[in-house]
């Protein structure tokens, strides 16, 4: 992800969807130093979204069990 990421970095847009929260990333990629380089990467000059709230696939799946 890091290379990619790089190759990108102040060139092209790129949008990246995840349903960890940032803050667990470390945790998630493991080395601080690989998990710093790409926060940084995708943190600086972002627009952030974070979506709150029940699940769709609930709703949805709630919907097909009771019809």
């Amino acid at each position: 992800m890091l290379e990619i990421l790089e190759e990108r970095y102040g060139r092209r847009f790129t949008i990246v969807t995840s349903q960890v929260p940032v803050e667990n990333w470390h945790q998630l990629i493991g080395d601080p130093t690989y998990a710093d380089a790409i926060l940084d990467r995708l943190v600086h000059n972002a627009t952030r979204i974070d979506l709150d709230g029940e699940s769709m696939r609930k709703k949805r799946g709630g919907r097909a069990q009771t019809a």
